[in-house]
Parts: C-alpha cells; sequence; structure tokens
C-alpha cells in the first residue's frame, strides 16, 4: 500500500514573497510609530519646560456688589514679565467683571490681592490664564 500525499495549494502554508512585504510593512509602522511617540514626547517636554509663567488663584471675596477682591500667586522666571487674566461671574454664568494683572521682572515669586470691579454682584472669580511677554 502506497502512501499518497496531497498536494498543498502554493502560498497557504510557510513563507512567501507577499510573507516578505508584510515584515516590512511591519518594520516600517513600528518605526513610524516610535517616531509618533518620540514627537509627542518631544513636544510635551518642551511645553512644561518653556512654561515661565504660571499662576493660581488662592482664594477670592466678595467685597461689595461692585467689587471682588482675588487673592494670586505668580510663579516665574526672574527676568519674566508678563500678565495673569481674572474674571468674575454672576450667578446666571454671565461675566460681570475682568481685569488684567500685569507684572515686570524682578522676583520669581509675586503673592498678590487683586481688585476686580464688577458690573453687578458676582458670585465666583476664575483665573483665565497667565501669559508671559
Amino acid at each position: 500500500m502506497a502512501v499518497v500525499r496531497e498536494q498543498l495549494p502554493p502560498g497557504r502554508y510557510g513563507r512567501t514573497a507577499d510573507g516578505d512585504a508584510d515584515r516590512k510593512l511591519k518594520a516600517l509602522g513600528a518605526v513610524l510609530g516610535a517616531a509618533l511617540i518620540a514627537l509627542i514626547a518631544w513636544f510635551g517636554y518642551h511645553y512644561v519646560v518653556d512654561q515661565s509663567v504660571s499662576g493660581e488663584l488662592i482664594k477670592f471675596k466678595r467685597i461689595s456688589a461692585t467689587e471682588v477682591e482675588a487673592h494670586l500667586e505668580v510663579r516665574k522666571d526672574q527676568d519674566a514679565s508678563g500678565s495673569c487674566t481674572l474674571r468674575s461671574l454672576a450667578e446666571n454664568g454671565a461675566e460681570v467683571g475682568r481685569k488684567d494683572f500685569r507684572f515686570g521682572p524682578g522676583k520669581t515669586r509675586i503673592d498678590q490681592i487683586v481688585t476686580v470691579r464688577t458690573t453687578e454682584s458676582a458670585t465666583s472669580t476664575e483665573l483665565m490664564g497667565c501669559t508671559s511677554g
């Protein structure tokens, strides 16, 4: 009794020329993915390091129906100057006051009480952001 082997369809099992192309595409994808991750990390690092000014609203207090006192703390490089923007909101969320606090070079930490004048009674005050320049 002779053993008869079936002929397997070509390319179904084992490596073919198409398999080499698949490996090359996978390698290219891995390289491009690593480059993208490196680019994102580079942008993130420079975003954090280049922030020469940062501010924090410590607290606020409504003084009257037309004024709010805000305790602002700014951390910056010694030679940096810039401004921080505060805004006060009414109970319905409408903006009722806005103030830019400007600072110059010198100190690296500034603690300041800033008075924001409002058009009507404010229920909250927030720091919009700080910029250098």
